[in-house]
């Protein structure tokens, strides 16, 4: 594997892909293996990869082109990431997720497993996912799923989300919100519990700049 970078393996070379130009600063340790058993240590990662130090990215996964991190990011295995995805610093991508292209994930967010966000989802800072409906069960894990952020979706900032709801296209979360049940597509919802206020398509800019700043197809 040759890909100019500082980054450290802890998994022979041979199963890493990464495909140039890649940029890793220094403190970036890549196919990090995984503890958990059956799982595959081979790890591809596209082409224009910036990752910056501290991060951590485990074998298993799949990434496509020009990831884009933070510091302090952990993404762990069996993992599939599209194209122009950003994970900004803090932020925590457990296995078992589903993340499609251009997605933008921003700080201190955390990403439980087996969560799903489509195409051109927004995730605001401090965001937080749940994936277990019964904590402490000894069978929680036989029914644990995380969220689905359908295409386009916008979270405002620290926006809490209970496991198995889906969100639909293009909605807008409001900032502090907590979603306890399923949201229409092109929906603005905003509380605790969060409630419908009304559609994307009628909100108006307070700014002046476009009558419209939701105009989606």
């Amino acid at each position: 594997m040759q890909y100019g970078t500082t980054a450290t393996l802890t998994v022979p070379e041979e199963l890493v892909q990464i495909a140039p130009p890649a940029r890793f600063d220094p403190g970036v340790v890549v196919g990090y293996a995984p503890e958990r058993r059956g799982v595959s240590l081979e790890l591809r990662i596209g082409k224009g990869a910036r990752v910056r130090s501290g991060t951590h990215i485990y074998a298993g996964s799949v990434i496509g082109d020009n990831l884009q991190t933070g510091h302090n990011v952990l993404i762990r295995e069996e993992n599939d990431l599209g194209n122009d995805v950003s994970i900004w610093s803090n932020t925590v991508i457990d296995y078992g997720c589903r993340i499609g292209n251009g997605v933008k994930i921003h700080c201190n967010v955390y990403i439980p497993q087996f969560t799903v966000l489509e195409d051109d989802v927004f995730i605001a800072p401090g965001c937080t996912f749940a994936n277990d409906v019964h904590p402490g069960c000894e069978q929680s894990k036989e029914c644990m799923r995380g969220p689905v952020l359908k295409k386009g979706v916008v979270l405002g900032v620290n926006v809490t989300v209970v496991p198995m709801v889906t969100i639909g296209e293009y909605s807008l979360i409001g900032s502090g919100s907590v979603i306890t049940k399923d949201v229409p597509p092109y929906s603005v919802v905003a509380g605790n519990p969060a409630r419908f206020l009304r559609k994307t398509k009628d909100l108006t800019c307070k700014s002046g700049l476009r009558s419209r700043p939701y105009e989606h197809p």
